[in-house]
């Protein structure tokens, strides 16, 4: 995503209430899948998210951007995108289905350090040591999350959601290199599009009829992700990456609050403490970041 230099801002805050919006979106849109989980397998879920939010995304796009421009795009890399989506949302479903929502979060808090991990075997970008120690130090966090013996933790659910983040990752990296010469629009659309074919036919076998009682909570996914997904594109093209980027954290807190008022769960201690060495060493790395950028374009 392109970002918009803060000096051509008359202020920093339209990026900021966006990009808090889409983080409160998102949560709500994850705590739906959750909801479907329950009844759903985690690949049908994860079509049902694909589909539900397409229309919503699709006219977006149309309003925003000539039509032609959604089909010449770098069909390997959206296919690529596309497959990695599929196991991204398939993971991190599963574990919803397992664990509290702050839980699955926490883990996935991970995936901006294997961004920054896999950017240099991938990306050929420089990786200094003190990024490497702070990886290595959210990597311990998850240890924590995930318990070394595993007493009372849903082991499995724990590492489908790290596979998740590491998805989401290399997802990320795709993204890199398609906005060089593909809009944010195509890469939106053809994300979900991909998601919902590929998904949905994986899902074929084990498809369960679609129970009314859900059809509400099915539209809602739709709705809060389809605006979730404008409001974050809009907060990156309003605002600097390096100032939005850590309010994604915030995410925590609505989760913990959705866990106690849905399904009247909160944290442990050892989810917490996990969960803060992540976030510090996720703030770190973005400091870090900052500093090299603006060492590189003073």
């Amino acid at each position: 995503m392109t970002s918009v230099p803060l000096s051509r801002q008359t202020s920093p805050l339209p990026a900021i209430g966006l990009m808090l919006l889409a983080v409160a979106l998102f949560a709500l849109m994850d705590a739906g899948l959750k909801l479907l989980s329950a009844h759903y397998p985690p690949l049908q879920v994860a079509t049902l998210r694909g589909l539900s939010s397409l229309p919503f995304v699709l006219v977006w796009a149309l309003l925003t951007v000539p039509p032609r421009s959604l089909l010449r795009v770098h069909w390997s890399l959206h296919l690529l995108r596309g497959a990695l989506g599929i196991a991204m949302m398939v993971g991190f479903v599963y574990g919803l289905r397992q664990m509290p929502m702050s839980t699955a979060y926490a883990i996935a808090f991970v995936a901006p350090l294997l961004v920054t991990a896999m950017a240099g075997p991938v990306l050929k970008e420089k990786v200094g040591a003190q990024r490497w120690v702070a990886i290595a130090i959210g990597m311990l966090g998850v240890l924590v999350i995930l318990r070394p013996n595993g007493e009372g933790f849903p082991i499995r659910a724990g590492l489908a959601v790290l596979v998740s983040a590491a998805c989401y990752a290399g997802n990320s990296l795709t993204v890199r290199v398609l906005a060089q010469r593909d809009s944010t629009q195509a890469m939106v659309v053809w994300m979900l599009t991909l998601l919902s074919l590929g998904a949905g036919m994986l899902a074929l076998p084990q498809w369960q009829p679609l129970r009314w009682d859900d059809a509400a909570i099915i539209a809602g996914v739709g709705v809060v992700g389809g605006l979730g997904q404008v409001a974050l594109t809009e907060a990156f093209r309003r605002g600097e990456a390096s100032l939005i980027a850590p309010l994604e954290y915030t995410a925590l807190i609505w989760v913990v609050g959705l866990d106690l008022a849905v399904w009247g769960v909160l944290p442990d201690m050892v989810t917490w403490l996990g969960a803060g060495i992540i976030i510090a060493s996720g703030f770190y790395l973005l400091r870090r970041e900052q500093v090299h950028a603006e060492a590189e374009h003073p």
